[in-house]
Protein backbone atom coordinates (compact mmCIF):
# COMPACT_ATOMS: atom_id res chain seq x y z
CA UNK A 1 0.00 0.00 0.00
CA UNK A 2 1.07 3.58 -0.66
CA UNK A 3 2.87 4.90 2.49
CA UNK A 4 0.90 8.18 2.61
CA UNK A 5 -2.41 6.35 2.36
CA UNK A 6 -1.25 3.83 4.95
CA UNK A 7 -0.36 6.65 7.38
CA UNK A 8 -3.71 8.37 6.74
CA UNK A 9 -5.65 5.18 7.45
CA UNK A 10 -3.71 4.56 10.64
CA UNK A 11 -4.01 8.12 12.01
CA UNK A 12 -7.55 8.92 10.87
CA UNK A 13 -8.89 6.04 12.96
CA UNK A 14 -8.09 8.03 16.14
CA UNK A 15 -10.07 11.01 17.51
CA UNK A 16 -7.42 13.63 16.71
CA UNK A 17 -5.77 11.64 13.93
CA UNK A 18 -7.05 13.72 11.02
CA UNK A 19 -5.74 16.90 12.64
CA UNK A 20 -2.38 15.21 13.36
CA UNK A 21 -2.09 14.04 9.74
CA UNK A 22 -2.96 17.56 8.53
CA UNK A 23 -0.36 19.14 10.82
CA UNK A 24 2.20 16.66 9.51
CA UNK A 25 1.49 17.73 5.93
CA UNK A 26 1.93 21.36 6.99
CA UNK A 27 5.19 20.50 8.76
CA UNK A 28 6.50 19.02 5.50
CA UNK A 29 5.21 22.02 3.46
CA UNK A 30 4.94 24.90 6.00
CA UNK A 31 3.30 27.47 3.70
CA UNK A 32 0.04 25.49 3.76
CA UNK A 33 -0.31 26.13 7.50
CA UNK A 34 -1.51 29.65 6.65
CA UNK A 35 -4.93 28.25 5.70
CA UNK A 36 -5.13 25.77 8.63
CA UNK A 37 -6.28 22.80 6.51
CA UNK A 38 -7.83 19.64 7.94
CA UNK A 39 -8.04 16.52 5.81
CA UNK A 40 -11.44 14.87 6.15
CA UNK A 41 -11.13 12.09 3.55
CA UNK A 42 -8.27 10.55 1.60
CA UNK A 43 -8.34 7.62 -0.79
CA UNK A 44 -6.58 6.74 -4.01
CA UNK A 45 -7.82 9.37 -6.47
CA UNK A 46 -9.92 11.35 -3.97
CA UNK A 47 -9.40 13.82 -1.11
CA UNK A 48 -11.50 16.26 0.89
CA UNK A 49 -9.81 19.10 2.79
CA UNK A 50 -11.61 21.64 4.99
CA UNK A 51 -10.65 25.18 5.90
CA UNK A 52 -12.50 27.72 8.00
CA UNK A 53 -12.75 31.38 7.14
CA UNK A 54 -10.61 33.50 9.45
CA UNK A 55 -9.34 37.05 9.27
CA UNK A 56 -5.77 36.22 8.23
CA UNK A 57 -7.01 34.75 4.92
CA UNK A 58 -9.49 37.53 4.11
CA UNK A 59 -9.32 39.76 1.08
CA UNK A 60 -10.27 43.45 1.06
CA UNK A 61 -14.02 42.66 0.83
CA UNK A 62 -14.12 40.34 3.84
CA UNK A 63 -14.31 36.95 2.13
CA UNK A 64 -11.68 34.22 1.76
CA UNK A 65 -8.88 35.44 -0.50
CA UNK A 66 -8.54 33.85 -3.93
CA UNK A 67 -4.98 32.74 -3.22
CA UNK A 68 -6.09 31.01 0.00
CA UNK A 69 -8.43 28.96 -2.19
CA UNK A 70 -5.53 28.27 -4.57
CA UNK A 71 -3.60 26.99 -1.55
CA UNK A 72 -6.55 24.78 -0.58
CA UNK A 73 -6.68 23.40 -4.12
CA UNK A 74 -2.93 22.78 -4.22
CA UNK A 75 -2.74 20.97 -0.87
CA UNK A 76 -5.71 18.77 -1.78
CA UNK A 77 -4.26 18.00 -5.22
CA UNK A 78 -0.76 17.41 -3.90
CA UNK A 79 -1.74 15.01 -1.15
CA UNK A 80 -4.18 13.09 -3.35
CA UNK A 81 -1.36 12.80 -5.90
CA UNK A 82 1.04 11.53 -3.25
CA UNK A 83 -1.53 9.06 -1.91
CA UNK A 84 -2.28 7.84 -5.43
CA UNK A 85 1.29 7.30 -6.66
CA UNK A 86 2.28 3.70 -7.32
CA UNK A 87 5.60 2.57 -5.91
CA UNK A 88 8.55 3.96 -7.84
CA UNK A 89 6.64 6.98 -9.19
CA UNK A 90 6.86 10.69 -8.42
CA UNK A 91 4.90 13.87 -9.17
CA UNK A 92 5.38 17.62 -9.30
CA UNK A 93 2.87 20.40 -10.08
CA UNK A 94 3.31 21.72 -13.62
CA UNK A 95 0.53 24.30 -13.80
CA UNK A 96 -2.80 25.43 -12.42
CA UNK A 97 -5.91 26.92 -14.01
CA UNK A 98 -8.48 28.42 -11.63
CA UNK A 99 -11.91 30.02 -11.74
CA UNK A 100 -13.40 32.19 -9.03
CA UNK A 101 -17.13 31.50 -9.06
CA UNK A 102 -18.54 33.16 -5.97
CA UNK A 103 -17.89 34.80 -2.64
CA UNK A 104 -16.17 32.34 -0.30
CA UNK A 105 -17.37 32.58 3.30
CA UNK A 106 -17.52 30.27 6.30
CA UNK A 107 -16.38 26.66 6.15
CA UNK A 108 -15.00 25.64 2.75
CA UNK A 109 -14.16 22.18 1.49
CA UNK A 110 -11.87 21.30 -1.38
CA UNK A 111 -12.78 18.10 -3.23
CA UNK A 112 -9.87 16.75 -5.29
CA UNK A 113 -10.17 13.96 -7.85
CA UNK A 114 -7.71 12.32 -10.20
CA UNK A 115 -7.63 9.23 -12.35
CA UNK A 116 -5.64 6.10 -11.58
CA UNK A 117 -1.93 6.33 -12.28
CA UNK A 118 -0.35 3.52 -14.30
CA UNK A 119 3.06 2.37 -12.98
CA UNK A 120 5.79 3.59 -15.32
CA UNK A 121 3.56 6.26 -16.89
CA UNK A 122 5.15 9.60 -17.74
CA UNK A 123 3.40 12.91 -18.51
CA UNK A 124 0.80 15.39 -17.31
CA UNK A 125 -2.15 14.18 -15.27
CA UNK A 126 -4.96 16.60 -14.37
CA UNK A 127 -6.23 16.84 -10.80
CA UNK A 128 -9.59 18.58 -10.55
CA UNK A 129 -10.52 20.46 -7.37
CA UNK A 130 -13.87 22.01 -6.51
CA UNK A 131 -14.17 24.27 -3.48
CA UNK A 132 -17.66 24.33 -2.01
CA UNK A 133 -19.19 26.43 0.75
CA UNK A 134 -21.22 25.02 3.65
CA UNK A 135 -24.42 24.82 1.57
CA UNK A 136 -22.69 22.98 -1.28
CA UNK A 137 -22.27 25.81 -3.79
CA UNK A 138 -19.07 25.70 -5.84
CA UNK A 139 -17.25 29.01 -5.19
CA UNK A 140 -13.95 28.10 -6.88
CA UNK A 141 -12.58 25.38 -9.09
CA UNK A 142 -9.15 24.45 -10.32
CA UNK A 143 -7.37 22.02 -12.56
CA UNK A 144 -3.82 21.31 -11.49
CA UNK A 145 -1.57 19.58 -13.98
CA UNK A 146 0.72 17.11 -12.20
CA UNK A 147 3.74 15.87 -14.10
CA UNK A 148 4.29 12.25 -13.17
CA UNK A 149 7.25 10.04 -13.96
CA UNK A 150 9.16 7.04 -12.67
CA UNK A 151 11.74 7.82 -9.98
CA UNK A 152 15.30 7.63 -11.27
Amino acid sequence: MNPTLKLWRKLSAYPAGKQLFSKGVCFKAPYFATIKPVFEELETGYAVVRIKEHRSIHNHIGSVHAIAMCNLAEIAAGVVSEASMPSGMRWIPAGMTVRYLGSAKGILRGYATMREIVPGEKGAVPVKVEVKNAVGNVVFDAEISMYISPKK
